[in-house]
Parts: structure tokens; sequence; C-alpha cells
């Protein structure tokens, strides 16, 4: 489907902040659905953040306020913003692609779902 890069992981203080970064290898501005996923040990993957083609952008209740979600469909990327983080935020984050469509030269098909590989995020002091 489409390929999805992120970076900007590490480990950070609480109260830090950390901007991560996802490039996808296709143009977004087609993909229904771009976010940001989070998954601690042990426990599910869920929702962070997500931001849509029509301009709608949703965030997970605890980081609402901390996080801002950026979806650039001009260079493809969706970025977030984590300001003051916490010990609880710490996870693997992966970058989500849903929906919509894409096209690659000439060609397009309808999209379903594409993650990436995630990138540990770790608030310790």
């Amino acid at each position: 489907q489409v390929q999805l890069v992120e970076s900007g992981g590490g480990l950070v203080q609480p109260g830090g902040s950390l901007r991560l970064s996802c490039a996808a290898s296709v143009r977004i501005r087609n993909i229904r659905l771009m976010a940001w996923y989070r998954q601690a040990p042990g426990e599910q993957r869920d929702l962070v953040a997500s931001a849509s083609m029509y301009g709608g952008i949703n965030y997970k209740d605890s980081v609402k306020g901390r996080f801002t979600i950026a979806r650039d469909d001009a260079k493809n990327t969706v970025d977030l913003q984590m300001n003051g983080l916490k010990p609880d935020d710490t996870a693997v984050y992966y970058c989500n692609a849903e929906g919509g469509s894409f096209c690659r030269g000439s060609v397009c098909s309808l999209h379903e779902t594409s993650w990436g590989q995630g990138t540990q995020v770790t608030v310790a002091s």
C-alpha cells in the first residue's frame, strides 16, 4: 500500500517536548485519514491524534492541549508535536494512513490501511 517512515522519537525528561514526523511514499492529499497511534508494553494500540483530508482533527482526551497533529499534503508528511510529556506517554508511536486513494505515476488505487514501523518515545527522569 503506502510506505510510512517515522522519525523523531527518543528519550526525554518529564515536561519536555518531542516532535515526531511521518513521511509517506506517495501523495497523501487523497488519503482519507492520517493519524498517530501509540502502544505501551502490554497494552493495546490506541489512537492519539488524527487529521482528515477534509480538515477535521481529533485527539485522545489525555493529550488534548499538549499534542498537536499537523498534516501537510504538499510535503506528504504528518507530524506530531508533543509538549508537556509525561511518563504515561511512554510508548511506541506509529504513523497510520487510512482509506481514500493514492497514485503512483498514472496508476491510482484505492487505499485501505498502512502503518509505519514505529518509533520509541520514552519519558523518564
